[in-house]
């Protein structure tokens, strides 16, 4: 078995990697041994709203090759300076002249989870969709991210998105939502 101290949930924790014919009993000791903590067993939409409130990304929602690091908030892991690479050029221009931004947008009705994919609303005009949304636990709200037009992505600012046929009020939001210091995995 192989574990590694990292967690894409914002949390301290572990990844166990093994073999599949030891994963059974792996999941029996680990349930067994949390039983007196309180361990729950949890999935995927669980999961996902915990990144979502950490603002991390999903590689194929909210980044992709549509997309470059700088508009999707990741430019800190570009290192323009450490030689030639294919592309460099490329990100040396997009860098100097971003026309976009992933952002964080709260939803002020907490019954209205979006899926993915709707439009981002300023009036009558539509800037962006919706790249990855869920309810965030933690946090007791809706929340999602898209890519919007630089004058839109200044946190306070109010828009819309259409869901089902109607317009649910959001507000520009900094990120993250949840433990912005980044405390909780460097306990």
């Amino acid at each position: 078995m192989l574990a590694l101290r990292i967690s894409y949930a914002g949390e301290l924790g572990w990844e166990l990697y093994t073999p599949a014919e030891y994963g059974l009993y792996l999941w029996d000791t680990l349930w067994a041994a949390g039983q007196p903590l309180g361990v729950t067993a949890v999935g995927g939409g669980a999961f996902d709203s915990l990144r979502l409130e950490k603002g991390y990304r999903l590689w194929g929602a909210d980044i992709h090759t549509d997309y470059d690091p700088y508009e999707a908030g990741l430019g800190f892991a570009v290192r323009l300076s450490k030689g030639d690479f294919i592309g460099r050029e490329a990100l040396r221009a997009r860098k100097a002249k971003p026309t976009r931004r992933l952002v964080c947008l709260t939803l002020d009705d907490p019954t209205c989870v979006l899926m993915g994919k709707e439009p981002i609303l300023a009036g009558e005009r539509v800037l962006g969709y919706v790249t990855s949304a869920t309810f965030g636990y933690s946090v007791d709200r809706s929340m999602a991210y898209g890519y919007l037009p630089l004058d839109y992505v200044a946190a306070g600012i109010g828009l819309e998105v259409y869901f089902f046929g109607q317009r649910y009020s959001a507000t520009v939001t900094p990120e993250p939502l949840f433990d912005p210091e980044n405390l909780r995995p460097r306990a």
